[in-house]
């Protein structure tokens, strides 16, 4: 029997968040969610969804011609058989990325595809989910992303980038919680602090004011 995953969506929009932002992007949104984030803007896709094969997803990515892939939820990984599909969609030459809390275990995540991984931050509610042995599978085309919804969160994120080495691994991103932080004080503080991280917002919010293209 084909494998199969449980989808809440796929759908065709400008990458939102990461080093590809504003990119063309098709975006395969996985159902499911061991984690429950404060700020949690896809809390729709905890439950629900379709089961669809494998193959009926990529048939439904090659339609739009795109590019770039990536693989979302939720929490794609908490589906096992999410990693099969990751290896499909590069074997077929796209360049796929994954969004992952870091809660679960990345070290069987194809090493062709980009890691994109929170490290949850104490304002998440979710900081002691954290599996931090995964950061010792980043590579440098891997992303890790910091949530920051307070000053608090800000401190904590700078302490993990010194802890572990972050920024000899892989790249780090900044995110303000929208409505929660100033986006202009994260700015500001990054440059005052000369942190080696990309300052990034979520494109999709200001364009559609939803949760599109994350």
């Amino acid at each position: 029997m084909e494998k199969s995953l449980k989808i809440t969506e796929i759908f065709y929009s400008l990458q939102g968040e990461s080093n590809t932002v504003g990119l063309p992007t098709v975006f395969i949104r996985l159902t499911g969610c061991p984690l429950r984030c404060s700020y949690c803007d896809t809390a729709y896709a905890f439950s629900g969804g379709e089961r669809q094969t494998i193959s009926s997803i990529i048939e439904q990515v090659d339609t739009f011609k795109a590019k770039y892939i990536t693989v979302t939820g939720g929490e794609p990984l908490a589906q096992t058989d999410c990693h099969d599909l990751i290896s499909q969609l590069l074997d077929k030459g796209y360049c796929v990325s994954i969004e992952t809390s870091g809660a679960i275990d990345v070290s069987l995540v194809d090493s062709r595809a980009v890691k994109v991984m929170d490290l949850k931050t104490p304002a998440s509610a979710e900081m002691d989910k954290n599996n931090y042995q995964n950061i010792e599978f980043l590579s440098e085309k891997d992303q890790v992303k910091f949530v920051i919804a307070d000053n608090e969160d800000y401190e904590w994120s700078k302490a993990m980038i010194r802890q572990y080495d972050l920024d000899t691994r892989c790249e780090i991103l900044f995110s303000p919680v929208v409505g929660q932080y100033n986006p202009t004080v994260l700015a500001e503080n990054i440059i005052r602090d000369n942190l080696p991280v990309r300052f990034q917002i979520q494109l999709h919010k200001y364009l559609w004011d939803d949760a599109q293209g994350k």
